[in-house]
């Protein structure tokens, strides 16, 4: 008897499979065939298309499928891969592939990581996904457990920036000492149109007051996913601004407060905050704060002075940098993090070089630093390649869910707790609650879609 197997019940099989153990060969088992790993990319467009070129530059892989709800970005990428086998639903695609692909990327809206990247670890795949890692803070526990539960099985987040010659050397110098103890840090962005609208502009304050027919090229159904139903609207969702919704992304701080927020993690070794503030106005209904300020209180590390308060800004570090020894008049790059430490500071621009400040009273120390370690240059470290290489038996990776789930969760608190203006919220991470403000937990997870549920997601 031969059983039909649906898109619906699809979701519910693999999560049968994936308690059965992985499906395919761990990556050390593959290293030694000397076959290339079968690679199939869910997203193509933009950030998507991005990747893939990325993961074609490394030898030893092979773009076998893939998959994107739009048939333009599809075909687009189809010319560059023309032996790639097409799919529009990445739910298909996993079934109908099977055991002929090793591993797969999700680059795709943020509200869809977590069921992708969950179900592709359950059928034995390794994950690549881009940050932040999941729209929720429930998600990034459960996914990070996920893959827990299957060590031969690679993941990485991607957060390109954290392989960079740059970060790494304001890691080393951080942990060398250079600036001595780290009592707090700052971070950044002030790019914001992706994210609340035009400077000019305030951010979208309600939905649109039309519906748009949705393009024959576009499956907007899938393209919802999990997230509320909600009618087409053009140019207003797909494929760019859905970042400004809280039904599909993060905000400002849920995507670029991956980079900066990671050079804070990694340095400093941070775990989960004590607590989290917001000091700026609440967001709008189904959007964010146009200018969020929020403040984090970790424990103390070896590398730090005591507990140590963590500042993000969308909007600039407009209540801090008039005590930093910088030219006040000149304006400040538009993302970038500051470390304020018991002997300096060390200010690393975004995609820039670290700068320690004063220079001259620090000129002593740098050159120490110089001696004993150096710039963390040598061979390239291309974050892409590294997860290649693991999934291949040759190292490991950077921001393996395990780290990338614990950074997301910290990061998603600021689109938490900004709800709640100039209130405290004590952060229970054992059980995954904010112990104080119990009206805050309702934002910390969303029951999936009809149709979309994934076990033990929603």
């Amino acid at each position: 008897m031969t059983v039909k197997t649906t898109r619906r019940t699809f979701i519910k099989q693999a999560a049968i499979a994936g308690a059965a153990g992985p499906l395919i060969l761990s990556g050390k088992a593959r290293g030694g065939n000397g076959r290339k790993l079968r690679h199939a990319a869910i997203g193509t467009a933009r950030r998507g298309a991005q990747d893939l070129a990325c993961f074609i530059s490394h030898p030893d892989i092979e773009i076998v499928a893939l998959c994107d709800v739009d048939q333009n970005y599809l075909e687009q990428a189809a010319k560059r891969h023309p032996d790639a086998r097409l799919y529009r639903d990445w739910r298909t695609m996993l079934e109908q592939e099977g055991d002929r692909i090793d591993s797969i990327n999700a680059t795709v809206p943020n509200h869809m990581h977590a069921p992708i990247a969950t179900t592709a670890l359950r059928m034995g795949k390794h994950v690549y996904c881009q940050k932040p890692l999941t729209h929720s803070i429930y998600e990034s526990r459960k996914l990070a457990e996920e893959a827990a539960l299957r060590p031969e099985l690679v993941t990485q987040m991607g957060v390109q920036s954290n392989s960079d010659t740059t970060v790494r050397t304001a890691v080393a110098m951080i942990q060398f000492g250079v600036i001595g103890k780290i009592k707090e840090v700052h971070s950044w962005d002030i790019v914001r149109f992706h994210y609340t609208g035009a400077f000019t502009d305030p951010p979208t304050r309600r939905r649109p007051d039309h519906v748009d027919e949705v393009p024959d090229s576009l499956d907007w159904d899938l393209w919802l996913g999990v997230a509320p139903q909600r009618p087409h609207v053009k140019d207003f969702y797909h494929t760019r601004w859905w970042r400004r919704w809280h039904d599909f992304g993060g905000g400002a701080q849920g995507d670029m407060a991956g980079h900066m927020m990671d050079v804070a993690f990694t340095a400093l070794e941070l775990t989960s905050p004590k607590w989290v503030m917001s000091h700026r106005t609440p967001p709008f209904e189904e959007t964010f704060s146009p200018n969020n300020k929020i403040q984090y209180r970790f424990p103390g590390t070896k590398y730090t002075a005591g507990d140590i308060d963590y500042f993000w800004y969308d909007t600039g570090p407009v209540d801090a940098k008039s005590s930093w020894p910088i030219d006040q008049k000149k304006k400040l790059p538009g993302d970038g993090t500051m470390f304020v430490g018991e002997k300096g500071y060390l200010f690393l621009p975004h995609c820039g070089e670290p700068q320690l400040l004063p220079r001259e009273e620090l000129k002593g120390a740098a050159k120490e630093f110089d001696t004993q370690v150096g710039r963390q240059g040598g061979q390239m470290v291309d974050h892409y390649h590294q997860f290649i290489d693991a999934c291949l038996g040759k190292g490991t990776t950077t921001t393996p869910f395990k780290y990338s789930g614990n950074l997301t969760e910290s990061i998603l608190m600021g689109t938490v707790v900004n709800r709640f203006p100039e209130e405290k919220l004590v952060w229970d991470a054992g059980a995954l609650e904010f112990s104080n403000k119990p009206e805050a937990n309702q934002y910390l997870r969303r029951m999936y879609r009809d149709g979309w549920h994934v076990k033990g997601l929603g």
